[in-house]
């Protein structure tokens, strides 16, 4: 039996040796590919690592996800491998990374999506750092002020979700957060060379925008490694696709300079980041108190 399973494991590679961008690969597949990868002793930042390469050169959507067919408002797929954005990169990455299965990755997206894993336009994580970071604190640190040294500044912004909820023309307003401000940290742009050294593989970013006082980030993306160095890997409209930049490089960007002040850094936590760690969508409770 255990020959067998080794053959399969093997055929599994050589199949998907040619193209593993996740596009080609229909579900059982993926099935197959989380339950090896969960057994060849990767962390499951090295697994975020993995998994984000295999959407590179994947097209560029605003909307390549929603609530689903039976929706009301917004009725895209509740996961998507044919398009992307850079939430739904990071998203999809550490869902997969944190689960050793089809069934138990599409559950863990949706708790990583959304608060408590309740599907709907409201319970959705959607501003980074008002919602997205501190709901998915169960899996991720915020290590901005450990990472950023002295080289970080606080912000405080207004967050309206009667505005954001009103501009999607939703009737009933019931059961949405409340409108408050936030303060965050976030490490200075042009200090970041300086603080390469401090981020690691499968380091979690969002980017802070410039000038504005009614929300935080304008973009999520992952640090990842290619051949030793640290590269930013991100689905952007600056190219509609998903792609990759050597870290040096992207730092330096004059048009990332002009819109964004800074960034944060969230991370996988330590006590959860073992080799063959897998964590399962019913334990995700336990992992909250």
């Amino acid at each position: 039996m255990k020959k067998i399973f080794t053959l399969l494991i093997l055929l599994l590679s050589i199949s998907l040796a040619e193209d593993t961008r996740l596009i080609n690969l229909k579900p059982a597949e993926i099935d197959s590919l989380l339950k090896v990868n969960a057994q060849k002793g990767l962390t499951i930042t090295q697994r975020i690592d993995l998994y984000s390469e295999m959407f590179l050169r994947t097209e560029y959507s605003w909307t390549p996800t929603g609530d689903g067919a039976h929706a009301l408002y917004e009725p895209q797929p509740l996961l998507s491998f044919t398009q992307s954005n850079c939430m739904v990169l990071c998203e999809h990455s550490l869902a997969m990374a944190i689960s050793d299965s089809w069934d138990n990755f599409f559950n863990n997206l949706q708790q990583i999506r959304y608060r408590d894993g309740i599907i709907g336009m409201k319970t959705r994580n959607h501003y980074t750092m008002a919602d997205w970071v501190p709901e998915n604190s169960w899996i991720l640190d915020d290590v901005t002020k450990k990472v950023g040294e002295k080289y970080t500044e606080e912000t405080t912004r207004h967050i309206s979700y009667s505005t954001f909820f009103g501009g999607k023309n939703l009737a009933d307003l019931r059961y949405i957060k409340p409108d408050a401000d936030y303060t965050i940290d976030y490490i200075i742009w042009k200090d970041l060379p300086k603080v390469k050294k401090n981020i690691k593989q499968g380091d979690i970013l969002a980017m802070i925008l410039k000038d504005k006082d009614n929300i935080f980030s304008g973009h999520m993306i992952l640090a990842v490694e290619v051949d030793g160095k640290l590269f930013i890997r991100e689905a952007s409209t600056s190219k509609m696709t998903t792609f990759q930049t050597d870290f040096d490089e992207w730092a330096k960007s004059k048009y990332a300079k002009k819109r964004y002040c800074g960034i944060i850094v969230t991370r996988v936590k330590e006590n959860l980041n073992k080799k063959d760690a897998v964590i399962l969508p019913w334990k995700i409770q336990d992992l909250k108190k």
